[in-house]
């Protein structure tokens, strides 16, 4: 039976709010080096989070369109309802939101070429792209295994190094090294989805990384982005002079053991619970991973 809700309570659910603080991440971070650096500049940060947020809603809208396009929502789907599946919102409406969100993200991004130069634009531009080919065009990322590696590059390696060029004018090593746990939790989160998706994703030929290599491959996967997050701060201590501060992560470390388990203890509906958990997971590590960094 079809929920009835609201025209603007859909467009909300549509836009996934519950995803954007792990799309904040990468800004908080690459902030928190331009702090440490004493280069920090709040309206380039605050621009960087608008676009962020923008670009992460438009890929939102555009996942919804072109998986509804390409029939791989299904009744039986066991994650959260799909607006366009539902009936809720026609197709017409959501690409016209598609590309007013997208639209905007390139207006607002415009501030930051204007301080970053043409690196900036170009990062912009293969963002917007990225978000729009994820579900759709005759070789769409998710649907070939590589929503993965999109997911790291784009809301970790370039939202943080992004962050802190914009800031800095510079590209530092340390910049890299602290986006790589934005980047692996971000897609961890991706990883819960795929695996609870696995079965609907075969039907559909969606071939995701869970689709292609299995179960087990995704537990190992999601194991390995987990635990590099906690191996990073002691790499920036070590190698790089930061103070004990870094570590605030590793009080996260009994949630983190607790989330590995419950990947390979929980099925269907139920991961969507362990989907809402390492979002969360995921947002609290970089706020404590960027106020380590700052102190």
């Amino acid at each position: 039976m079809t929920q009835t809700i609201s025209k603007i309570q859909a467009w909300i659910l549509a836009a996934r709010p519950k995803t954007l603080p792990a799309a904040s991440v990468a800004v908080l971070v690459g902030s928190a080096l331009a702090i440490r650096d004493n280069k920090f500049s709040f309206s380039a940060s605050l621009f960087c989070l608008l676009c962020s947020f923008l670009i992460q809603i438009g890929t939102n809208f555009a996942n919804d369109l072109f998986d509804h396009l390409k029939g791989s929502d299904t009744p039986d789907r066991v994650g959260p309802m799909r607006l366009l599946s539902s009936g809720h919102i026609s197709p017409s409406e959501m690409k016209i939101a598609l590309w007013i969100t997208f639209g905007l993200a390139f207006l607002l991004g415009m501030y930051l070429v204007y301080l970053g130069g043409l690196p900036i634009l170009i990062i912009g531009v293969l963002s917007i792209i990225s978000g729009i080919i994820y579900t759709a065009g005759p070789y769409p990322l998710a649907y070939n295994g590589l929503g993965d590696i999109f997911s790291f590059v784009f809301f970790g390696v370039v939202g943080t190094m992004g962050t802190y060029f914009v800031n800095t004018h510079e590209v530092t090593p340390q910049a890299f090294i602290a986006s790589v746990p934005v980047g692996a939790l971000v897609t961890a989160i991706l990883v819960v989805n795929n695996y609870r998706d696995i079965e609907q994703d075969r039907a559909a030929n969606k071939n995701t990384l869970a689709v292609i290599f299995g179960k087990k491959f995704s537990r190992m996967e999601y194991k390995l982005f987990i635990f590099a997050a906690f191996i990073v701060p002691l790499i920036l201590f070590v190698n790089y002079n930061y103070s004990l501060w870094v570590f605030l992560p590793v009080v996260l470390m009994p949630l983190a053991l607790k989330l590995i388990t419950l990947l390979s203890s929980l099925e269907g509906q139920e991961l969507n619970r362990l989907l809402a958990l390492t979002a969360a997971f995921s947002s609290l590590y970089g706020l404590l991973l960027a106020v380590g960094i700052a102190l």
